[in-house]
């Protein structure tokens, strides 16, 4: 260990210009490191450190200045919280203890009955955005933080999972699909035409407050339209998820859309004067409507520099639920009333007019929203927010590219589930295998191999028993994975070159060739 932390400092000393005997102090005691030297020649031995001996690998150096005549080095562990948040090294692993064997708080596993019920849903995920003309994109889980943090809103920021990686670079678990969806098409340029129609099904994370229907992990299903500046997107859109509601026998008496404009708002603050950049702000605010007590968002927007006048305005115009109500207040001319005019006609020409309502407190909490915005509701008010989207038009050239219009929606796993199972629409999905071969006889082992082997090249699926086991059990096990026929491999069929056939829902029972197996 001597020789080991010698030949090491005089490797970090040739890197930070450090004496040997200083930097095997480094090695040996980081904290005196800490105390003695300036802040930024810490920082670079220890840096240094940790790219040289794994003890000090998941570690780094964060410094802050106090004051102009004081400043200070901390350790920290880059291990720690879901935002960058940083904690001290953890003490040596204490390897008699036992390990909590359940995931982590907010996630979930997916044994066989529940992976066989999220392929079901993401199925009919991708059948309906296919049936649109929609095709699949996916995106790198981690991301740069960057890229959520610019124009996704206050409550995202807050709820991120990041943090630095080793090369300095800060970087997040994504917690939602669109800002990653603008990034390639940026990326992508010219070499794509519009108008895209790309939809995705990915994993996304969210440190928040969990109740039902809401984890810290969960899937999202998007799909979003580049490059259609007017509302037939969002009425394609809308009629996409009523389609998938169908589908799975939801209807218009379970759930419905509320629909809105940014544009109500943007109309409201111009008229009171409200600085364009307190925008954003006001939207997350208006979001927690139905959330928070009524008070509380009265005193976030007077915070937020309205008013007493303008905050009572807001809060009569969010009221509205009819546009002819809503005309009555802004007038004809205002551009938001003329776009969710023609929404409300699509909708009648889609068949879905049902499903939607005009809801003005409907603002979304994404910051990055310009136009129309909707809501996918339990209509009995058990659960929170089903899905939502709406119209993106500057997102893309927050991040560098062209004005481009876009508009989509995501549509979360756990919430659907939750509802499927309140209105007792959960589907049993079985296992589906077509056959189990099983040998009558140790030594026909490698006959059933055979079997199975040749059932498999017709494209078949097979579950072979791998053991010596009774007959009774491969019954049950056949019963289990739902086989619809059961192959047996005895000795005196085999030396004819056959195999007992049973096909397990009628009982019928044969004698085959093996080479006319089917």
């Amino acid at each position: 260990m001597l020789l080991l932390c010698t030949s090491l400092s005089t490797l970090v000393g040739s890197c930070v210009g450090f004496e040997p005997k200083t930097n095997m102090r480094a090695i040996t005691n980081p904290s005196s490191l800490i105390h003695h030297h300036p802040p930024s020649v810490a920082c670079a031995v220890l840096r240094s450190l940790r790219h040289r001996l794994p003890l000090f690998a998941p570690s780094f150096v964060k410094v802050k200045a106090q004051s102009a005549s004081t400043s200070y080095a901390e350790l920290d562990d880059t291990r720690a919280g879901r935002s960058g948040s940083l904690a001290s090294p953890p003490s040596q692993l204490d390897v008699t203890k036992k390990i909590d064997v359940n995931p982590p708080k907010g996630t979930r596993d997916f044994p066989p009955e529940e992976m066989r019920l999220r392929n079901w849903l993401f199925q009919n995920f991708r059948e309906v955005s296919q049936l649109y003309g929609f095709e699949e994109v996916d995106f790198p889980v981690l991301e740069s933080e960057a890229l959520f943090i610019r124009k996704a809103g206050e409550e995202i920021r807050d709820q991120l999972y990041c943090f630095e990686d080793r090369g300095n670079r800060r970087v997040a678990l994504r917690p939602e699909l669109t800002p990653s969806l603008a990034r390639l098409v940026i990326q992508k340029g010219k070499s794509v035409a519009l108008p895209l129609k790309w939809f995705a099904i990915g994993q996304c994370w969210r440190y928040e407050r969990m109740t039902r229907g809401r984890r810290r992990e969960h899937y999202q299903w998007n799909m979003d339209i580049i490059g259609v500046p007017n509302v037939t997107a969002e009425a394609e859109l809308i009629s996409s998820i009523v389609t998938f509601f169908k589908r799975i026998g939801i209807t218009a008496s379970d759930v419905g859309f509320k629909v809105s404009s940014r544009k109500v708002l943007q109309e409201v603050l111009r008229r009171y004067s409200i600085p364009e950049n307190l925008f954003g702000r006001v939207c997350v605010i208006i979001d927690k409507l139905e959330k928070i007590p009524i008070d509380d968002i009265k005193k976030e927007l007077r915070n937020a520099e309205l008013s007493e006048e303008a905050v009572e305005e807001l809060l009569q115009i969010l009221s509205v639920k009819s546009l002819t109500k809503l005309e009555e207040k802004l007038g004809a001319s205002v551009e938001a009333l003329a776009d969710l005019k023609q929404l409300f006609s699509l909708a009648e020409k889609y068949g879905y007019s049902d499903w939607i309502q005009f809801d003005a407190s409907i603002v979304r909490g994404l910051a990055y929203y310009t136009g129309i915005v909707f809501e996918g509701f339990d209509r009995e008010g058990k659960l929170r927010a089903i899905c939502g989207g709406g119209r993106y038009d500057r997102l893309l050239s927050t991040f560098g590219g062209d004005d481009i219009p876009a508009c989509g929606f995501g549509f979360g796993d756990a919430v659907i589930i939750e509802l499927l199972k309140e209105r007792g629409l959960l589907p049993e999905v079985s296992p589906q295998i077509e056959n189990i071969v099983c040998s009558l006889d140790q030594d026909l082992q490698g006959a059933a191999s055979l079997v199975a082997a040749r059932l498999r090249d017709k494209g078949q699926s097979v579950d072979l028993v791998l053991e010596s086991k009774p007959l009774k059990w491969v019954f049950k096990r056949a019963a289990k994975i739902n086989a619809q026929r059961l192959i047996l491999v005895g000795m005196s069929e085999w030396e004819k070159g056959m195999v007992g056939v049973k096909i397990l829902s009628s009982g019928e029972q044969y004698e085959i060739k093996v080479d006319d197996l089917e």
